[in-house]
């Protein structure tokens, strides 16, 4: 597992909120779903994103644009549209003063809008989960991400746009998978711009040492590795690795390795009803004592109050139509 392939790992790649958006102006649409990660794609004609800081971006067809919250940010016609809607957490959807809109947007399987036939239509992918195995690579994105369709080329797009309003078997699944893709694909060409800043650990990736003892410890987590074994198995010496480890990444490779385990035992804490003691196994701790002592020393808490304290109750109150099933 490579550390973009870690962002999209659980949670955030099953039951991904999908939604295409129909508008005709004037529309504003506040978003304040706390969302970690949100696409939007632009396939007819243009809509603005507004982030609360920062300069508004004009998208046109086949610009997309990545959201990383859970800053809010509105989506209008134009950046000075008031807001005449807003999302809440778990797609609550309403008017500025509470009345549901849910009912009256509803156009179809997932279609959501004032006009059927609005010239502004958008594609919509939101991770809706906090994830901490991605904890590295979203602190390494900007709040709002935008790349132009003439500086880019990803063939997913249409499919995306032709998959969207399916209702068959499995096409949640479909969908998750074209949506992981998509973000795959943006990232990619997002680092590789000449003047991006990618953060250390995934310039290191490209390291022929380095990189392979980064995958090593992400593919192998429980493993009882030490800087000797893992130098061994890179082909370096011990001091060498540690070296260059320690300069290629920004921090030591235990040190590295101690933050990937317990990103992966705070995501299986969350999502899992698995015990301590199990995902303290499954990350490469003896047991629970030793899991919640690091725990605490590194997050300042234990494993058991991670878990109570993610646990999020639903939204209350009407939101936008259910993405995986068909809207009636």
């Amino acid at each position: 597992m490579d550390a973009l392939a870690g962002l999209l790992d659980g949670p955030r790649a099953r039951g991904a909120f999908l939604l295409r958006m129909v508008m005709a102006p004037p529309w504003s649409v506040r978003v304040e779903d706390h969302a970690p990660l949100c696409l939007m794609c632009v396939d007819r004609g243009e809509a603005w994103v507004v982030p609360d800081t920062g300069s508004p971006v004009l998208l046109r067809p086949g610009d997309l644009a990545i959201a990383r919250g859970p800053a809010p940010y509105t989506v209008a016609d134009a950046p000075d549209t008031p807001p005449r809607a807003v999302i809440g957490p778990g797609g609550s959807c309403h008017t500025l003063r509470g009345e549901p809109l849910a009912t009256s947007m509803d156009l179809g399987v997932r279609t959501w809008g004032n006009a059927p036939d609005g010239p502004a239509s958008m594609l919509i992918g939101a991770y809706q989960m906090p994830g901490e195995v991605g904890g590295r690579l979203l602190d390494a994105l900007p709040e709002l991400l935008w790349l132009p369709g003439d500086s880019w080329s990803c063939p997913l797009l249409p499919v995306l746009d032709e998959a969207i309003s399916r209702d068959e078997p499995g096409q949640s699944v479909v969908l998750d998978r074209i949506l992981d893709l998509l973000l795959i694909a943006a990232l990619r060409a997002w680092f590789s711009r000449p003047d991006a800043r990618a953060p250390a650990w995934y310039r290191a990736l490209g390291d022929p040492v380095v990189g392979r003892a980064l995958r090593l410890l992400q593919d192998d987590p429980a493993h009882p590795w030490t800087v000797a074994s893992l130098a061994a198995a890179s082909g370096v010496s011990r001091a060498g690795l540690a070296r260059r480890f320690t300069e290629l990444v920004g921090e030591p490779p235990m040190a590295y390795l101690t933050g990937w385990r317990l990103a992966i035992a705070a995501d299986l804490l969350r999502e899992t009803d698995a015990t301590v003691d199990a995902v303290a196994r499954k990350v490469g701790y003896s047991g629970a004592f030793a899991l919640s002592a690091a725990f605490k020393r590194v997050r300042g808490i234990s494993p058991q109050e991670h878990r109570t304290g993610s646990r999020r109750p639903v939204a209350s109150g009407q939101g936008l139509p259910e993405p995986q099933q068909r809207s009636r």
